[in-house]
């Protein structure tokens, strides 16, 4: 294994107190943390300015150096690293960055055991969620953690999230649904095919989806506003909502 791109579609949904969806095309980058000092190209730097970019700064952690800060986040959650870690996230695109959510998955050899969820919203916050993810059947995994944090101005800071994990070389699907007393309120998903880590990839990203994450700050606005106008309850966040927590 090795890093990769998934290029595929978002799918949104809500279900209550009126029902809203949208779907537009996505990808990301799934770094192999086993070959990190592999990851660039070209076009592509890690911990520079290029096309597209990583930089450890932009996750969870305080040390330049990722690897040592997937390391604290474990030994913080009394684990320990795997020989077999992904890290899937957007990367930079022409230096600007924003993640709504990244994910980190352990394996036991090719089977996802945990997988961390690093969750960024628009007032400055950031929350990792911890999930211990359990076979449901062949090659589907789910888990499951309590929501601890304002994202939408039109959802409480409460509930259950539900993930389910498909991964393989060469597809990937990740689903969030939210629930709340039971109800699902929420869906968000991810699938995506595999494309290899090289230089005519990024330009070809780049070529289809231009400043993808500009797009998913200005798409989030568009929504939000539609949202609005449909006459749903606005929440505001708390003081815990606007900081970065680990």
């Amino acid at each position: 294994m090795s890093h990769s791109f998934f290029e595929g579609t978002v799918y949104h949904k809500r279900y209550t107190p009126k029902v809203h969806e949208f779907t537009y095309p996505f990808y990301l980058l799934d770094i192999d943390l086993s070959l990190l000092n592999t990851l660039k190209n070209k076009l592509f730097s890690f911990e520079g300015v290029n096309l597209f970019s990583f930089k450890s700064k932009d996750h969870f952690g305080q040390s330049e150096d990722f690897k040592q800060n997937v390391e604290a986040l474990l030994q913080k959650f009394e684990l320990t690293p795997s020989e077999n870690m992904h890290f899937m996230t957007l990367p930079r695109v022409a230096n600007f960055v924003f993640n709504p959510i990244s994910v980190l998955i352990l394996f036991n050899e090719k089977t996802p055991t945990h997988l961390f969820a690093e969750v960024h919203n628009y007032n400055g916050g950031r929350v990792v969620y911890p999930v211990i993810l359990e076979t449901k059947k062949n090659d589907v995994y789910e888990g499951k953690v309590m929501k601890d944090m304002y994202v939408s101005p039109f959802l409480e800071t409460k509930g259950e999230y539900r993930f389910t994990l498909q991964y393989q070389e060469t597809k990937m699907s990740l689903k969030v649904d939210l629930y709340e007393e039971g109800n699902k309120k929420l869906t968000a998903s991810f699938r995506g095919r595999a494309k290899p880590f090289k230089s005519t990839t990024v330009v070809k990203l780049f070529a289809r989806h231009s400043f993808l994450t500009f797009w998913v700050v200005t798409r989030t606005l568009w929504q939000t506003l539609k949202l609005w106008r449909k006459g749903l309850t606005w929440y505001s966040p708390t003081a815990a909502d606007q900081i970065r927590r680990y």
